[in-house]
Formats: structure tokens, C-alpha cells, sequence
């Protein structure tokens, strides 16, 4: 395994560069940002609603044991508070950088996806009788006995984006994130059998579980509605953690893409730089020699010369 070089990257040193390389990525989530906004203005697709098809959407409307902006505390912020924790302790910008990115394209993808889903779909959600006809009086259609809503515009709006659940999809992305660099970071799969790692790893999907089962037992979404997000949140944060680091079970795990790159591109700069100096000694030897041949020929020659003349003057 390679070694871990503690704070010789960190955010002032090497910030910029690493956040101007990804620079295209973080425009991506400006998009993913605004398109969200679009989806959650628009008005959904209203589905046929059968006066007879109301026996299981009577559900009382109640308050959110979860509230709305709950959501991306749980989603974002927890796990971004776990991921600076660990940058102050090894001081790795790419970890952080990365992990941060990750993070955020797991949500906002999911989130994109999810409320396409639920503007295409339309599904009432299960006290969908009550946003309806908040007095408990139904108005249908004489033909088709289709609803016809007497309720605030919101709320029924509000009424047809049962499937699937954000508050689910949301939590299972960002926590199931959390998840996945725990168990790169605290080496789950090191074949050593410490099980209680698992524990913390499983901790955060816990509370991603709890988070949609509130949702079925505030009557705001079907069961079906939370296993779906459940799974569009996973999937996307999974795809979305490989990006950046490799699998939780590899030996290098426990550091991203980058770090490894980083280390690899440094030891062939060092692993050059010796053979230039290699290179540059033999060239100053060779040098050498052949300063030190001219020396002994100018040497030798001006022997012969002056042997040549004591014959001369002999003579």
C-alpha cells in the first residue's frame, strides 16, 4: 500500500488547482441545481382519480414528522461535517474535494430524478381525499366520476407526487454516501473479521430507513413510494462513489482516484529527476576522461618535442 503523506496537500497549498481542474464539474451541479427548481414549479401530471379509488387514499393529512428543509441536513450536512473531520486529521485535499463532490452530485442527481419521476407519474399520494376535499365533501365528475378538487391549488398539487419519495431517495443518496467512504475509511473488508465495523457503517443507513418509514406512517407516502427512492438513492450514490474512489473492498479503498495518482506522478518526477542527475554524472565524467586524454597527449607531445631537440643540439 502506498504511503500516506500527511498534510503535504492540503487546501491552501493545492485548493485551487485541484477545484479549477473539476471546475466543469461544479458548473454540472449548477444545472442540476436549476433544474430541480423547474421540476418543483412545474405542475405534475394529474392522475385519474375514480370516485371509487378513493378507499385507500382517506388517510388523514397530518404534518411531517420530517419537515422539508430537515432533509438536507440529513443529507448534505451530516455527512459533510464526518467527511471535514476526517480532512483535519490527515489533511488531504483531494479527499476532501472529492468526497464533498461526490456528495453532492449523489444528491442533486438523485433529487433530479426523483422529481421527474413524480411529475411524470402523478400518483396521490395516501391522504390525497382530504388535500381534495379538505371539508369531506367529494365533488366528481358526472361521466367520468373523475375528482374534482375544491382544496388549495398547492396542497393538491402537493397531492399528486406520491412516487417516489424524496425525503427516502434524498436520505438513501447522501447518507448511503456516508456509508460507503466509511467503510473505505475504517477498512471494512480488511478480511480481519472485526464485525462491529459494520456497525458504523450500517448506522447511517438506519437513519436513511427510519427517515422513510416516517414518511409511510405520516400517511404522505405508499410503501411502494419509499422503496422506490430507497433504491434510486443507492443506485445513484453508488455510481456516484465509484467516480471518486475506488471500491470499499479494494486494498487502496481507504484514499481516492486522485490521491493515488497524485503519489504515482510524484515518484516519476523523483524517478526522473534521479536519472537526469544520473545521466548528467556520466556526461561530467566522460568529460572528465576526455579532459584528462587531451592532457596526457599535450603531455606526451611536448615530451617528443623536446627529445627531438637535444638530439638536434647533440648534433
Amino acid at each position: 500500500m502506498p504511503e500516506i503523506q500527511l498534510g503535504s496537500h492540503t487546501i491552501r497549498s493545492h485548493g485551487v488547482t485541484v477545484a479549477r481542474f473539476h471546475m466543469h464539474d461544479w458548473l454540472i451541479l449548477l444545472l442540476l441545481i436549476v433544474i430541480e427548481i423547474v421540476l418543483n414549479v412545474i405542475e405534475p401530471f394529474h392522475r385519474f382519480v375514480g370516485e371509487d379509488m378513493l378507499t385507500d387514499l382517506r388517510y388523514p393529512l397530518q404534518d411531517n414528522t420530517i419537515p422539508f428543509w430537515a432533509v438536507p441536513l440529513i443529507a448534505i450536512v451530516l455527512p459533510f461535517l464526518v467527511i471535514s473531520v476526517y480532512y483535519f486529521i490527515r489533511k488531504d485535499v483531494y479527499d476532501l474535494h472529492h468526497a464533498i463532490l461526490g456528495l453532492l452530485f449523489s444528491v442533486l442527481i438523485t433529487a433530479v430524478i426523483t422529481d421527474a419521476i413524480k411529475d411524470a407519474v402523478g400518483r396521490p399520494r395516501p391522504d390525497f381525499f382530504w388535500r381534495c376535499f379538505p371539508d369531506g365533501r367529494g365533488f366528481f365528475h358526472n361521466i367520468t366520476r373523475d375528482v374534482m378538487c375544491t382544496g388549495d391549488k398547492d396542497v393538491i398539487k402537493e397531492g399528486h407526487k406520491s412516487f417516489p419519495s424524496g425525503h427516502t431517495s434524498w436520505s438513501f443518496a447522501g447518507l448511503g454516501f456516508l456509508a460507503l467512504y466509511l467503510s473505505g475509511k475504517i477498512r471494512v473488508f480488511d478480511r480481519r473479521g472485526h464485525v462491529a465495523k459494520l456497525c458504523i457503517v450500517f448506522l447511517p443507513l438506519l437513519v436513511a430507513a427510519l427517515v422513510g418509514v416516517s414518511r409511510v406512517d405520516d400517511y404522505w407516502h405508499h410503501w411502494q413510494d419509499v422503496f422506490g427512492g430507497a433504491i434510486i438513492g443507492l443506485t445513484v450514490t453508488l455510481f456516484c462513489y465509484l467516480q471518486f474512489f475506488p471500491p470499499p473492498y479494494d486494498p487502496d479503498g481507504w484514499g481516492p482516484h486522485a490521491y493515488f495518482q497524485m503519489l504515482a506522478e510524484s515518484r516519476n518526477d523523483v524517478q526522473n529527476s534521479r536519472g537526469m542527475n544520473h545521466l548528467s554524472v556520466r556526461q561530467s565524467e566522460l568529460e572528465n576522461v576526455y579532459v584528462d586524454q587531451q592532457e596526457t597527449s599535450m603531455e606526451i607531445s611536448r615530451n617528443n618535442t623536446r627529445d627531438t631537440t637535444r638530439m638536434l643540439e647533440s648534433r
